[in-house]
């Protein structure tokens, strides 16, 4: 091959390569590339979506119906923040990865919605006749997540203010060095602070001919929310972070999900 067209041959591909790689994107924060920026990025970092890897992923699972469960935490925070779709919607994605044929609750419209309403006034015969119909009539498992606790269980705060002793050294001292050093010592703030909240989901398994339990499980997960900040001579400093709800709550979802591809596919 000539020189002149292999190198073409070798741009093209470089330029396909290019072209076929996931896109990236640069932050617009006039910060970015800051001390700041790069501490609160690590902690962001750790709060990112990780992919679960399921064990039974590469066997194809029977195809099910995910309804939107409950939130039966009396915490208002949680129950403003977070309805029965948002979990539905998490656990849809974790059980496609995890290889099961999940019929998307958008396309069977209004037939769902009779179905639930028969499920949860405790209707066995009318939910089984909805499940009879269109495309609900392949469905072998109904699938439903709900939350039963979501509370805070313990808190911490700590604090250091320089000024009592900076007051000392001002008395029992003496000249300009124990003047500066009062200045100094006063100007000393430091706080810290600390939340832990323990969120558990329960999930079930419902046989969709029969509309018995077929299993069920529960898992907790503990989020800790923290910040601190620093004082001296006017300058100061602070970081505070910590797991967000929904990132708590996709979490708590593939641990359930991880467990029923791993018993009950």
């Amino acid at each position: 091959m000539y020189p002149s067209i292999r190198i073409l041959c070798l741009a093209l591909l470089a330029a396909s390569a290019s072209a076929l790689a996931q896109p990236t994107f640069e932050s617009p924060s006039p910060t970015q590339g800051s001390s700041t920026s790069q501490k609160a990025n690590e902690m962001a970092d750790k709060g990112m979506y990780k992919p679960v890897e399921y064990a039974n992923a590469a066997k194809p699972g029977p195809a099910i119906i995910v309804i939107p469960g409950e939130v039966k935490s009396n915490n208002a925070n949680f129950a403003q923040k977070f309805g029965p779709n948002n979990i539905a919607d998490f656990a849809e994605l974790e059980l496609s990865k995890a290889n099961f044929k999940v019929l998307e609750r958008s396309n069977l419209g209004p037939l769902l919605q009779e179905f639930q309403l028969a499920y949860n006034l405790g209707d066995p015969q009318g939910a089984r006749k909805y499940l009879q119909k269109g495309k609900m009539k392949t469905t072998k498992w109904v699938m439903k997540f709900d939350i039963l606790k979501a509370e805070q269980v313990a808190q911490a705060q700590s604090g250091f203010s320089g000024r009592p002793i900076g007051a000392l050294i001002g008395i029992f001292g003496g000249g300009r060095g124990a003047a500066a050093g009062d200045v100094v010592v006063s100007s000393v703030e430091t706080g810290e602070s600390t939340g832990v909240w323990i969120i558990g989901m329960r999930w079930k398994i419902i046989d969709a001919n029969t509309t018995e339990q077929v299993a069920t499980g529960y898992t907790e997960e503990k989020m800790e929310l923290g910040a601190k900040s620093t004082s001296v001579m006017g300058f100061s400093g602070g970081e505070s972070g910590g797991l967000t709800l929904d990132g708590m709550v996709q979490r708590l979802v593939q641990k359930n999900v991880w467990e029923i591809d791993s018993k009950y596919k």
